[in-house]
């Protein structure tokens, strides 16, 4: 099977536990990172959380305020080829720092993860409109 449709696209992303976003530096550059996530059919949420970090100033919020295009993916890997799989979803992100704003796509988050649920994530909150879907799996 080596393209994914969308839906089979979609399915595999919303059960990955962690996936990378892609901004764009001010340069043009790649800027990757790993995100936790949840995913609400075409829009896909992460927010900063409470792991330390040098810094609340991220360049991914930076990056997204000057450039919205961003890409996130996911990828299973396994000795077994058969299991190898991945999903690329593209799309535009917005930043958003207003806790009513926040409030459901904390929730998704909190039902996803643990973590969460003891301590919520503080913000901002990224909100990815998915634009455009690509994968693919080694087996159906």
């Amino acid at each position: 099977m080596p393209r994914l449709t969308v839906p089979a696209a979609r399915r595999l992303l919303a059960g990955a536990r962690v996936a990378r976003l892609a901004t764009v530096t001010a340069d043009g550059g790649p800027h990757l990172v790993p995100v936790t996530f949840a995913l609400s059919g075409d829009i896909l949420y992460t927010a900063v959380d409470h792991k330390p970090k040098t810094t609340t100033a991220l360049r991914r919020l930076a990056n997204i305020r000057a450039q919205p295009r961003v890409s996130v993916l996911a990828d299973h890997y396994a000795e077994d080829w058969e299991g190898l799989w991945w999903v690329r979803a593209d799309g535009m992100a917005r930043v958003s720092d207003d806790p009513d704003v926040m409030a459901g796509p904390a929730a998704l988050l909190a039902s996803r993860y643990p973590q969460y649920r003891q301590q919520p994530p503080a913000g901002p909150l990224i909100a990815i409109t998915i634009t455009r879907w690509a994968g693919w799996a080694a087996a159906a």
